[in-house]
């Protein structure tokens, strides 16, 4: 059983910085998809980065170029570099894993698509809040 952890989310204005972190248990990062996705109230859950086993990351056009994911060895975590933030980007972010539909799923996130479902772990979330 894999569990996820997310931490660094907070609340900041419009053009801020925030890194986000996820923790799984276990070195998990090169075996498993991983991605963040998040939700805001009142909307559907969103693909934001998603990264595969040979490290591919895909970005949501939302995000590029002020979002960027990578594993940190360092720490073991999964990190969410979030800059230029803007209130738009408000929402709980979730980091979510996969294994076993791992290929299925790295096919799709390579034609741009965030099958969310598809993932089978998940964090409980972390807030991010910008303000104008």
């Amino acid at each position: 059983q894999v569990q996820l952890v997310e931490s660094g989310g907070g609340s900041v204005q419009t053009g801020g910085s925030l890194r986000l972190s996820c923790e799984a248990s276990g070195h998990i990062y090169s075996s498993y998809c991983m991605g963040w996705f998040r939700q805001a109230p009142g909307k559907k859950r969103e693909g934001v980065a998603v990264i595969d086993i040979d490290g591919r990351a895909t970005y949501a056009d939302s995000v590029k170029g002020r979002f960027t994911i990578y594993p940190d060895n360092a720490k073991n975590t999964l990190d969410l570099q979030m800059t230029s933030l803007k209130p738009e980007d408000t929402a709980t972010y979730y980091c979510a894993a996969e294994h076993f539909g791992c290929s299925a799923i790295s096919e799709m996130q390579a034609r741009g698509h965030f099958p969310w479902g598809d993932y089978g772990y998940w964090g409980r979330g972390t807030q991010v809040t910008v303000s104008s």
